[in-house]
């Protein structure tokens, strides 16, 4: 822990702080000299090996990421243009499963259209590795794909519990201001209940740790949460 990290790190007086205090802290806890992303980790009370504990789902947030979102899109050649006019970075079929299987990743996030999913066979292993493989279940598999290419530059995030159980996600950049992320983190949590599994028994939301991208991390009083 570098001087600076433990300055700000002093700052945390409390063992946890209500919603609104935790997410106000962001800016003065913040130790990099650039803009900051806020995150989020959620550790969640799910038997992760339970088939019917995953949690896995996806929000758009109001207020946006403040993320500029590289997007690819497998869809048939004669979209491609489309798909590019729409924002994506890259778009086709085989020409751009070809780019793929020599290892150009250059995107974020890969989208798809469920007729096209079956030529993924191929490179189906590397986009698994990078957690770049298109999933229904994170809203990445479309027969809309510009409306998904619409949602993702606008600030939609995916909620998915790791091996661990814990979901780490963003929800804004620091200088949206506590108002705005607020609104972004409630959003979030709200859609985190609607898909708390119906089997679980246990707490749902164990804890919840804000932080800036570089700085330490606040932890958020459950009690405080709406």
């Amino acid at each position: 822990m570098n001087k600076k990290h433990k300055e700000k790190a002093a700052l945390i007086t409390k063992p946890d702080y209500p919603l609104e205090e935790a997410v106000g802290m962001l800016t003065e806890l913040s130790t990099s000299s650039f803009d900051g992303t806020a995150e989020v980790h959620i550790v969640l009370g799910i038997d992760t090996k339970a088939g019917d504990q995953q949690v896995r789902s996806t929000v758009a947030l109001p207020n946006g990421t403040g993320k500029d979102v590289r997007i690819a899109a497998i869809v048939p050649e004669d979209k491609a243009k489309e798909m590019k006019d729409a924002g994506a970075v890259a778009a086709g079929e085989e020409s751009l499963i070809k780019e793929i299987e020599k290892g150009n990743l250059d995107f974020d996030v890969l989208i798809a259209m469920p007729t096209v999913m079956k030529n993924l066979g191929k490179v189906a292993k590397t986009l698994g590795q990078k957690g770049l493989m298109p999933n229904p279940k994170a809203g990445t598999v479309s027969d809309d794909p510009v409306k998904t290419i619409g949602e993702l530059k606008k600030g939609r995030v995916e909620l998915r519990a790791d091996k661990q159980g814990i979901v780490h996600t963003i929800f804004g950049k620091i200088s949206f201001g506590k108002e705005k992320l607020v609104e972004n983190l409630n959003t979030l949590l709200h859609a985190l209940n609607e898909v708390k599994p119906s089997s679980l028994k246990a707490e749902y939301i164990k804890s919840i740790t804000l932080c800036p991208s570089m700085g330490p991390g606040v932890k958020v009083d459950l009690s405080s949460l709406s």
